[in-house]
């Protein structure tokens, strides 16, 4: 989903681009083309914009492209934590579960000779 919106914020300033500053952007493609570089960060610096007003979405496309990497790699971390958790636990060697239960054992004794001493 959030691909499929940044796909449409690519092609919305490409032609934003392409009207305001036409000497630089001849066409809506190479707008386009400017910004997939500025959104995945990369900058190759063939097409910079002139103007403020393109230097302003040239900054929203690179946050945007920032928060996009940053969104996606959060995502595919998180479904291999996932997945790993999931075969910890079906193994049986969740070593979370684990040291609760070293602990309540230890709780257990514990209570067990508090209530002895008394």
């Amino acid at each position: 989903m959030i691909v499929v919106v940044w796909v449409f914020f690519i092609v919305v300033f490409g032609v934003v681009e392409h009207l305001v500053d036409p000497d630089t952007y001849g066409t809506v493609w190479l707008g386009m083309w400017w910004g997939v570089e500025t959104v995945t960060t990369v900058g190759y610096g063939d097409v910079v914009p002139q103007d403020s007003a393109g230097k302003v979405i040239a900054v929203f496309l690179m946050l945007g492209g920032l928060s996009l990497l940053a969104v996606v790699t959060g995502a595919i971390t998180s479904a291999f934590v996932s997945r790993a958790e999931a075969e910890r636990r079906e193994g049986g060697d969740d070593p979370v579960m684990q040291r609760l239960e070293d602990m309540s054992a230890q709780l257990e004794q514990i209570k067990t000779e508090l209530s002895g001493k008394r």
